[in-house]
């Protein structure tokens, strides 16, 4: 009997698996319903009642206006007017001009396929990510709990095979979740851009883009599952890599932040972790230092910048899973199976 058939399924029939990737598509249908239900298609009724509003909003800044120039002269004629609340010349008090107020302020939300889905590939790519590291640290931490990593271990004496077939079969589940839920989550917001906003300019290279963000999801994906994996297997339980990863954010991300930002050290979201991920997700994350100030030529100050591009987060990404799981193949190998 194949080892990788009968770890997939194995996986496949864990009742921990199956809810927990049942739970993460019902988040996902949930925020494609949400973001269906909260934006509108713009026509022209839209149009009118944008421009309705407008209009409506200049007239109550008008009456405002006049109001005030009331109260600035009456509180002149009264020797009051110096008390800080109106300026010396009452007549600078006026409406702001009719064509600053513009219609757009006031149309619906509307969804642009074009402009606005590469945003909500990075919440698709974080949730099956945490799905895909609770999933995967489950599969190998019940093994050692319940003592099943010894009995296989008993027909199939190699170690790192074992093991290595487990992270393999692990990873084609999380796959074949992932990628017809990036199909859907694709034709679920080219249906909410056809119904309740726009499609138009879509090109091959907007198509490719979109493309290459959602592979990048992909292996987001892929690396947290195995460090889930790598992390339980690593500590023997599944505790350990959620225990490890709440220490990580919460202990080392939050609380590095905080004496970061007390230090005032430069650029202090170059040494978080979500900023990589991020920038993976992006391409680039730009961070500023506004404690700094480069004047232009119009004499504005402009905050000196930081680049982390997604090359970077590609390097962290690859040395992060190669120490994790080099780490977990090492005490696999040494470390007594009892």
């Amino acid at each position: 009997m194949s080892l990788y058939r009968t770890e997939l399924r194995r996986l496949a029939k864990r009742r921990f698996t199956r809810y927990m990737s049942l739970l993460g598509l019902l988040v996902l249908a949930a925020v494609v319903i949400g973001v269906f239900f909260t934006n509108e298609k713009i026509g022209a009724d839209q149009l009118a009642r944008a421009e309705r509003q407008a209009e409506q909003n200049y007239q109550e800044q008008v009456t405002w206006a006049k109001e005030a120039r009331a109260s600035c002269e009456q509180a002149k004629s009264a020797g009051t007017a110096n008390d800080g609340r109106y300026p010396e010349d009452c007549s600078v008090i006026t409406p702001p001009p009719r064509d600053q107020i513009q219609a757009e302020w006031f149309l619906p939300s509307t969804f642009n396929f074009r402009e606005t889905f590469a945003e909500t590939l990075i919440p698709f790519a974080a949730i099956l990510a945490l799905v895909g590291f609770v999933v995967g640290a489950s599969f190998i931490g019940a093994e050692w709990s319940t003592g099943g990593m010894m009995n296989l271990l008993l027909w199939r004496p190699k170690r790192l095979t074992v093991l290595l077939t487990k992270l393999a079969a692990l990873l084609t589940g999380i796959l074949a979740v992932t990628l017809p839920a990036a199909v859907l989550w694709f034709a679920g917001f080219w249906a909410v851009a056809s119904f309740r906003g726009s499609t138009e300019k879509m090109t091959s290279g907007v198509w490719q883009s979109f493309a290459l963000t959602g592979l990048r999801g992909v292996v987001l994906v892929l690396v947290l599952t195995t460090v889930g994996f790598a992390l339980a297997s690593l500590g023997r339980h599944t505790a350990m890599a959620l225990g490890g990863v709440v220490a990580v954010m919460v202990v080392g991300q939050f609380g590095l932040g905080i004496l970061l930002s007390m230090a005032s050290v430069r650029f202090a979201e170059a040494w978080l972790l979500p900023t990589y991920a991020l920038a993976w997700m992006t391409k680039k994350v730009t961070l500023q230092d506004w404690n700094s100030c480069n004047a232009n030529y119009s004499g504005e100050c402009e905050p000196n910048t930081f680049d982390i591009t997604w090359q970077q987060s590609s390097v962290l990404l690859s040395v992060g899973v190669v120490v994790i799981l080099g780490a977990a193949l090492w005490a696999m190998r040494r470390r007594d199976i009892s």
